[in-house]
């Protein structure tokens, strides 16, 4: 077994934890799996192949599937009806905790200077002022991965087991487009141009079904519809 498949192994037995009904949540692996395969896309980008800049694929790959170990130790050790509803630690500390599991989990396992670079990566990636390429990437595939379906589909994850509704997340939706939430998270939240225009692709796409969910949850459709109906009488 490779030193990053080993790497692997571990970060799946990190992420994959104890779910409310007794069975298993996978859903931070699958998350992990699916930032790795974007981090991969994004350091084929022109845009970084134009600067010139070296990447170290390994701890950048590491990172990767690590940078989430925080957020499931948290998970896994509060209890079961308050998963999700994070209203503790925030994002800096969730790194932090990940940093640690690293520690935990890769001692023995990958060189120590690999672990420090791997730790750092995870930790400025939460930074906007870091010059680190690695964490810049791995920064803007977790903000990429917030904004289209995938993102909205955990949030409805969140409203579910929450034991909230359809309305409830199309109010939600609302509350962010009024504080233009998303505009910002465009505007700040992406270290490359390319990605940013993707963020814009996916965050189109999801409106345009948030939109969709408005229309059935309020019955427009139908209220158009008897409207256009009586018009005709």
């Amino acid at each position: 077994m490779s030193e990053l498949e080993i790497v692997k192994d571990l970060a799946k037995q990190a992420l994959i934890i104890p779910a409310p009904r007794g069975n298993v949540d996978n859903s931070l692996w699958d998350r992990a799996q699916r930032l790795v395969r974007t981090v991969e896309y994004i350091c084929r980008l022109p845009e970084l192949a134009k600067r010139g800049v070296q990447i170290d694929r390994f701890c950048l790959t590491a990172a990767t599937y690590f940078s989430d170990t925080g957020l499931a130790r948290h998970l896994e050790t509060n209890e079961q009806g308050a998963r999700l509803a994070l209203s503790g630690p925030n994002g800096d500390e969730l790194l932090d905790f990940s940093t640690q599991v690293v520690e935990e989990k890769l001692a023995g396992a990958v060189a120590k200077a690999r672990i420090e670079k791997i730790n750092r990566i995870i930790t400025e990636s939460g930074s906007h002022s870091t010059r680190m390429t690695e964490a810049m990437i791995l920064s803007d595939a977790r903000n990429l991965d917030d904004m289209g379906a995938a993102g909205l589909f955990n949030e409805f994850r969140e409203y579910v087991i929450g034991g909230k509704g359809a309305g409830d997340a199309v109010r939600s939706w609302k509350r962010k487009i009024d504080y233009r939430y998303w505009q910002a998270r465009l505007k700040e939240s992406f270290r490359f141009e390319q990605v940013r225009r993707l963020a814009e692709q996916r965050l189109s796409a999801t409106e345009y079904f948030m939109n969709q969910l408005k229309v059935e949850t309020e019955a427009l459709d139908l209220e158009e519809l008897i409207g256009g109906l009586a018009k005709r009488e």
